[in-house]
């Protein structure tokens, strides 16, 4: 590495940890607004001269923001990555998660690893993006709610090819190692509430206890979650190779000695990609019909079970081949994919038609944890993936739209 290049490195980190000590300072839980980070970063690119709009949500109190890079046109690469973070409340941090820390080859903060760093990383590029001369424009998109929703980046999508360019590959910057991620699992939340009919509990035959239904329901939820671990058509790339079920919370009645009216549980569902995603909602729901409702009511008629989804994040699915494949594991220096257990908002460029992969620096073991941290080595990885993406932007011939 020459003497000139390695200053630039040099220098290009020492911005991009600069910026990330900024955007760490913006405590944009996902509860919280993150308007003043977006308009930070909105006056950052202005200052360059960088075009950007804001994509407000419905009630104004956050919004995305997607920014060019090069010619205005169709068919460029998208760096995608969220703004929110997952909430620090009831961890036990050894320094402000909201005032980023270098300890010896680490820095320390909420989002540092989930996923500032990245962010911050993809705008230290923007002055040299500026100043080449991209056959293939780069665009940027920050968005809201990815921790809580995946919904953030939806109000941009819809606008992909009508009054904002449509991308033809999208790099998702999730933690991943700077591995490339093709796949990764769906989420599906649900809130199943159980209704019963109070009564002494003296007198058990006069009432239905709804936390009795709710038990045996999220014992039936276990069961399957049992199945799927031990099916034969497990899929290696993933950890746990298999679908898998949670329940959250749970929480109902009223006293000891009164047999509960109402008993509500939360629950999830993370799918491999080939799974349908509301297999396990119509399977609980038979369940509940078939069995549990019938041994409640004792021909009472009233016991009931509802489910109501709470968010569908869709999975990604493996494109072989793909511009989007094959571009990041060119970037990347590698000559295979992995699969990821978490969810992302990859799935929903997909659900677009955009091929998208996950990679980003940090791991994602350290995520949403207290002390959360990223190596300072995986920012440097990921600066040098960016660097490349603008040589071979450069190099490439202008795509058509």
């Amino acid at each position: 590495m020459s003497d000139v290049f390695a200053n630039r490195m040099a220098q290009s980190l020492a911005h991009a940890i600069e910026l990330l000590e900024k955007l760490i300072a913006f405590d944009t839980e996902s509860s919280k607004s993150n308007l003043p980070l977006i308009h930070f970063v909105a006056d950052y690119l202005q200052a360059r001269d960088i075009p950007s709009v804001i994509v407000p949500n419905s009630t104004g109190d956050k919004a995305a923001l997607f920014a060019t890079i090069g010619p205005m046109r169709d068919a460029g690469i998208l760096l995608s990555g969220h703004t929110d973070v997952v909430p620090v409340t009831g961890q036990t941090w050894t320094s402000d998660p909201f005032t980023l820390q270098r300890r010896g080859t680490r820095l320390y903060g909420r989002g540092t690893c989930d996923m500032k760093g990245f962010c911050a990383l993809a705008l230290a590029m923007m002055d040299e993006y500026r100043d080449q001369p991209l056959h293939t424009p780069i665009h940027l998109l920050l968005s809201y709610d990815e921790e809580t929703t995946c919904l953030g980046p939806i109000d941009t999508i819809e606008r992909f090819g009508l009054d904002l360019p449509r991308p033809r590959a999208v790099i998702v910057g999730e933690p991943t190692l700077m591995q490339v991620a093709d796949a990764h699992k769906s989420v599906t939340t649900y809130i199943t509430n159980v209704r019963g009919h109070e009564a002494h509990s003296s007198q058990p035959a006069l009432g239905i206890n709804a936390i009795e239904g709710a038990c045996d329901l999220v014992s039936e939820l276990y069961r399957m979650a049992g199945g799927f671990a031990s099916a034969s058509d497990l899929d290696q790339r993933f950890d746990p190779p298999y679908s898998t079920l949670s329940v959250g919370t749970i929480q109902g009645g009223t006293a000891r000695n009164i047999l509960a009216r109402d008993c509500e549980f939360h629950w999830e569902f993370r799918a491999l990609p080939n799974v349908e995603r509301d297999r396990v909602e119509r399977a609980l729901e038979a369940y509940a019909h078939s069995v549990v409702v019938p041994r409640l009511q004792r021909g009472e008629g009233i016991a009931c079970v509802t489910t109501v989804t709470e968010v569908e994040v869709p999975g990604l699915r493996p494109e072989p081949g793909s511009v989007a494949e094959s571009l990041a594991l060119k970037l990347a220096h590698a000559n295979h994919t992995v699969a990821v257990s978490y969810a992302t908002e990859a799935g929903r460029f997909q659900a677009a038609g955009i091929p998208t992969v996950v990679c980003g620096p940090g791991s994602i073991a350290q995520a949403h944890q207290p002390d959360e941290f990223i190596e300072i080595s995986q920012m440097e990885a990921g600066l040098s993936f960016l660097r490349d993406l603008a040589q071979e932007l450069m190099s490439g011939k202008p795509q058509k739209p």
